[in-house]
């Protein structure tokens, strides 16, 4: 009896797989491997890319590449490339190149420390080059717009140091070469002058401007007036640049702009983003800010945060734009969610990304008319701290 119940169910069997062969699809077909997709040499004006530091885990910190104008999460994501520990990244398009100063150690999360410079093509995201820099120098910190900038045509790259002293180490970008170091005691970050200088922020309130020779080395350095107090007025260390004018936002709502093209930079005349019924209203976040080609300034502004210490980091609920010729606010974005960090897009319709730190999605919005377009998520990300337009 049980070996006749055994034979009928295995016959059962064998027939239901019978049915299954039958109705089974026919295997798919054999798919191409070793193809390489390439993006285009100069990235389109709706593209951006989405600095994801990988705060819990900063050894897999990744930036990617996003086609804002899809509708389709598939046709968003154009591709990705790793930074790692917490570093920097600048767009150099005349080089078709992408800079990235990274920390990585040889025993992976322990062992010995290695600083290197990534050199990465923007055609098809491969490195195409590195260069050892001096070890535990590179500012390690939130990603920043202002710790890389090139100098001489392109041709230098400047990179800032925090040891906890501070400098500005040169690499030669046809050479693969370091060059040199310059100190700037008391003095921090680097923005744009002349196309053989450099600024810096410095704790007394002052700037200092540095002119190279052309084989690197320091020529001359000049500090400007004061322009604000660290203790009574700080300000936030980056600025949105137009016509080589910096406007850097004060904690209370006050901008100073300071003229950087010149052997010394020229503070100027302060005045404040902030009517007389918005006094509450300060900017807050960690990219707080940006420019676009149109010659407008950009802030994050969140309404409780003037005069609340420690609110500086917080993000905020709108986005100010504002000619600065003028010193008028021209629109007011309201944000479908707080923000925490922003940047603006290229051209003469710039659109604007915005972290929004809830669900950890970035949001788009035109930044003619401060209309919501849509949400993109869910391409990877974590921990979106830093956005760029692209170049």
């Amino acid at each position: 009896m049980m070996l006749d119940k055994f034979v009928l169910g295995l016959a059962l069997c064998l027939a239901a797989l019978g049915t299954f062969a039958q109705d089974r699809p026919p295997p798919l077909p054999v798919e191409p491997t070793g193809i390489i997709e390439t993006l285009p040499e100069r990235y389109p004006p709706d593209w951006f890319l989405v600095h994801d530091a990988a705060f819990f885990h900063m050894s897999d910190g990744k930036i990617y590449v996003i086609d804002t104008s899809q509708d389709a999460l598939g046709d968003q994501v154009k591709g990705l490339f790793n930074n790692v520990l917490m570093g920097a990244i600048l767009q150099v398009p005349s080089r078709g190149e992408i800079m990235s100063v990274e920390t990585f150690h040889t025993r992976g999360t322990r062992g010995d420390r290695i600083d290197v410079l990534t050199i990465w093509d923007t055609v098809n995201l491969s490195p195409v080059d590195e260069v050892v820099l001096p070890t535990g120098k590179r500012f390690m910190g939130m990603p920043e717009r202002v710790v890389l900038q090139t100098l001489n045509n392109d041709r230098w790259l400047a990179i800032f140091n925090l040891s906890p002293s501070t400098s500005v180490s040169l690499v030669d970008l046809d050479t693969r070469e370091i060059i040199g170091e310059i100190p700037t005691p008391g003095c921090s970050f680097i923005y744009p002058n002349k196309d053989m200088a450099f600024s810096a922020i410095c704790a007394d309130g002052r700037m200092l401007t540095v002119t190279l020779n052309d084989d690197g080395s320091e020529k001359d350095r000049n500090f400007s007036d004061p322009f604000f107090d660290s203790d009574d007025s700080p300000v936030f260390e980056r600025p949105p640049i137009v016509d080589g004018i910096a406007y850097f936002p004060g904690f209370d709502g006050t901008v100073h702009p300071v003229a950087m093209n010149g052997s010394t930079a020229t503070p100027m005349a302060p005045w404040s983003l902030v009517g007389p019924d918005e006094s509450t209203w300060a900017p807050s976040g960690i990219e707080i800010d940006g420019e676009d080609d149109l010659g407008r300034i950009y802030f994050l502004m969140n309404p409780e945060a003037n005069g609340v210490d420690g609110m500086h980091n917080a993000g905020g609920a709108e986005i100010w734009v504002y000619d600065p010729d003028s010193r008028r606010r021209v629109l007011r974005i309201p944000l479908q969610e707080w923000g925490l960090s922003f940047a603006v897009g290229r051209g003469q319709e710039p659109k604007v990304l915005v972290t929004n730190p809830v669900d950890m999605s970035v949001e788009l919005y035109d930044g003619l008319t401060g209309e919501f377009i849509r949400k993109i998520t869910g391409f990877g990300q974590e921990t979106p701290l830093f956005l760029w337009g692209a170049k």
